[in-house]
């Protein structure tokens, strides 16, 4: 997806000057806006149809809650890049996005050029975060591998073995670093990057990057 203008990109806001705004600038710099959504049921519908490749997404939306679309959508399509575009920076927000499948959080008063660099960023699954947001980020899935883990269903079949290259992945996506950079660290392309992750994701029976992460991490794989 080297090629910006073949980043289909969906836009969900409750406020229509708001959604056009974005819409028209995401347009206006080469990206394809396939659709538009002010409500949670509608941006579901649309986006199912349109099929993006990012959903730039409000939390606060009507009918159904921003993180609802965000679960619903990445769970229909775990391919989907979620970049939520909210007023909030509280963290409780940006957590629960985050637990939810969204790649990225960017609070609404980023400049233009700032969210035009965000959507190229989460088109090929990079975090994106508004400064001093990745730090909370990394902190909670520290806190979350830090938990007591449920009781292991002993019916459950063992987890698959991993490649070494996959754990290579995994250790670095582990440590917070963007694919782009797991891929120059490693010298492979930025492609084979994802395709190992997804293969991990795969084997381990995991959903997003949330719990990819807390799983490295209750392994002890980032402190190596």
């Amino acid at each position: 997806m080297s090629d910006k203008d073949l980043i289909k990109v969906m836009v969900v806001d409750d406020h229509p000057m708001w959604r056009d705004a974005v819409a028209r600038d995401l347009a206006e710099s080469g990206f394809d806006v396939v659709a538009t959504a002010g409500d949670g049921d509608q941006a579901v519908r649309r986006a199912k149809a349109a099929g993006p490749d990012v959903l730039v997404l409000d939390l606060n939306l009507p009918v159904k809650p921003g993180v609802q679309v965000c679960k619903e959508l990445v769970g229909h399509n775990p391919a989907l890049r979620v970049l939520v575009l909210s007023a909030s920076g509280e963290h409780a927000d940006v957590l629960e996005a985050v637990k939810s499948g969204a790649t990225g959080y960017l609070l609404k008063s980023a400049s233009t050029e700032e969210l035009l660099d965000a959507v190229r960023r989460t088109a090929v699954g990079d975090p994106v975060f508004t400064p001093g947001l990745a730090g909370l980020v990394l902190g909670e899935y520290r806190r979350l591998a830090s938990d007591p883990a449920p009781a292991s269903d002993p019916d459950r079949p063992k987890a698959p073995e991993l490649t070494e290259r996959e754990t290579e992945v995994l250790r670095l996506v582990a440590k917070g670093l963007s694919y782009k950079q797991i891929a120059e660290r490693l010298v492979i392309s930025h492609r084979t990057v994802q395709n190992h992750v997804q293969n991990t994701l795969g084997k381990l029976q995991l959903h997003n990057r949330v719990e990819l992460v807390r799983y490295a991490i209750e392994r002890g794989l980032d402190d190596e």
